[in-house]
């Protein structure tokens, strides 16, 4: 077990310090999965947590296949990627967390997505093949706990396609927050819909809806749950009456009120 305060590990900076399980093998986990604290708001009341542990961050190539750790981290990978002059990794640049998270809800940017080149994921119930998993923009259908996972290898690593990266998160806010906080929806755009409903800026206590980007729910300083989830749920209810398109988170919340 160990200690962690969510209010510093998470990228929000808010929830309660529990103690965590941590995992060594692969086995079924009932615990909630906590990985790099990304794109998570967690309740003061969270469920039982556990984490893969340093065995699953690792990197190498086996039968022509990148085989990487759930817990291995994306600036690791990208710098691995950009070492031995791999491609499709290029998106990792700036974008925090760790593989086993990156795949559960197939993180990217745009066209550019984590389920582009791979090839098949491990959890406690053996090796899933891509084409067997159902996925589409910022989801999966992934039951059990990603452990490891495999992508193809190709060479040329595009650093033009590295510096484009960098110049769109550069823009993103600075203070913490979970990512964005809705999905966009079909043929539209969350962060239009949030601005068109006058939510830019809008603050509840310490927690806000980001002045320059209206789809980063963020932290002032000492913002709380409560906050946030009163702004969610501000926002929810304004879009819908104002363009009658319901919002679909897409941070995670974990643990509820009592």
């Amino acid at each position: 077990m160990k200690l962690v305060d969510l209010s510093t590990y998470t990228s929000i900076k808010i929830g309660p310090s529990l103690h965590v399980q941590i995992i060594e093998e692969p086995l079924h986990v009932e615990n909630f999965i906590l990985g790099g604290g990304n794109n998570i708001l967690v309740s003061p009341n969270p469920p039982k947590m556990a984490m893969l542990g340093r065995v699953f961050n690792f990197l190498h190539v086996k039968k022509n296949l990148l085989h990487i750790g759930a817990a291995t981290p994306s600036g690791k990978i990208l710098s691995y990627a950009k070492k031995h002059d791999i491609k499709n990794f290029e998106l990792m640049q700036k974008l925090p967390g760790t593989l086993g998270g990156m795949i559960k809800m197939n993180a990217g940017l745009k066209e550019w997505e984590i389920f582009n080149n791979l090839v098949a994921i491990k959890t406690e119930h053996g090796w899933c093949a891509k084409k067997d998993i159902k996925f589409g923009y910022r989801h999966t259908n992934i039951k059990g706990t990603i452990y490891e996972a495999t992508f193809e290898i190709h060479k040329g690593f595009d650093t033009t396609l590295l510096e484009m990266f960098k110049l769109l998160r550069d823009n993103q806010p600075k203070l913490p927050s979970a990512g964005s906080c809705f999905k966009n929806p079909p043929h539209n755009f969350a962060g239009k819909l949030l601005d068109e409903s006058g939510l830019k800026g809008f603050k509840v206590g310490d927690m806000a809806f980001c002045e320059t980007h209206a789809n980063f729910l963020v932290n002032l300083g000492n913002g709380t749950f409560e906050e946030a989830m009163e702004l969610i749920n501000i926002a929810k209810k304004r879009v819908f009456e104002k363009s009658e398109i319901e919002l679909e988170l897409e941070i995670k919340i974990v643990g509820q009120l009592n």
